[in-house]
């Protein structure tokens, strides 16, 4: 029993080892992103821009699972309204579940119809199954989006770096069927998926230009709002406790001072 399970460490280690040499990927690019620092907030216009993108781009094969439609006008979100402190009320949420369009049932005879979205749908997933998506994907499925950069390190600069990354393979390297080259990519540096950005893919609603560079980053901070929803409310408790913690410290070290005053020490 010891020799298997020191046989297949030594496998699990080489095999550790093929994969990093498969390709690690390049070095991220670095933005200086508005939701990072300590008091560092999500930019509600490029994360608007950012559903836009994912909607009109990524929707097509990517789920966004754990997503409400509500979420999207909850406090500190894109779509977030103060005069509709219940996202359920939000006209623009309202819209935009609209726009999907849901499976569901079954209905009284057993079978399954299709509706319009409502806010308190998740985002639908784009495949029946799993296996319909890697049919689609020529056998590679596209991962869920809800948590990505949470999932990768560096997640929202490998993210930014992945989607605007793509280029010509190296002279002398051959790309498998239906693969791109992308050095970010760490399997090997070649990519089921194509680049999915291009100049003018999405006209912007409020008039911005829709460049890669633009798109990329606005998507990226989309999806890092999606993954860590709560970080601004997360960071200003913190600050409330920081402030909380100097102000008992201040109290009781003026205890201190009253209470032994008068104590040779």
């Amino acid at each position: 029993m010891l020799k298997r399970i020191v046989s297949l460490a030594i496998i699990a280690s080489f095999s550790a080892g093929a994969v990093f040499a498969a390709g690690a990927g390049a070095k991220n690019k670095t933005q200086d992103w508005h939701f990072e620092g300590m008091f560092g907030t999500y930019d509600k216009a490029a994360a608007q821009r950012g559903f836009q993108v994912y909607q009109e781009v990524c929707a097509a094969c990517h789920s966004l699972k754990y997503v409400a439609f509500y979420n999207l006008g909850d406090k500190g979100a894109p779509f977030y309204d103060p005069e509709y402190p219940n996202p359920n009320d939000n006209p623009v949420i309202k819209a935009i579940a609209k726009m999907f369009t849901i499976i569901d049932g079954p209905d009284e005879s057993g079978d399954m119809f299709e509706r319009p979205g409502i806010t308190a749908d998740k985002i639908p997933n784009p495949y029946a199954n799993e296996m319909a998506a890697k049919a689609s994907n020529m056998g590679a499925f596209p991962p869920d989006l809800s948590l990505i950069t949470r999932a990768r390190a560096d997640g929202s600069n490998y993210l930014y770096s992945l989607l605007t990354g793509y280029e010509d393979p190296p002279e002398g390297m051959k790309l498998s069927p239906g693969m791109s080259y992308n050095p970010y990519f760490s399997g090997g540096n070649q990519i089921a998926m194509g680049a999915p950005l291009t100049e003018g893919r999405v006209e912007y609603t409020d008039g911005t230009e829709a460049s890669v560079d633009q798109m990329a980053k606005d998507v990226v901070e989309f999806l890092t709002w999606a993954a860590d929803p709560k970080m601004e409310q997360r960071k200003r408790t913190g600050w409330v406790v920081l402030i909380y913690l100097f102000l008992l410290a201040l109290l009781l070290y003026g205890s201190y001072r009253a209470v032994w005053r008068d104590v040779k020490h």
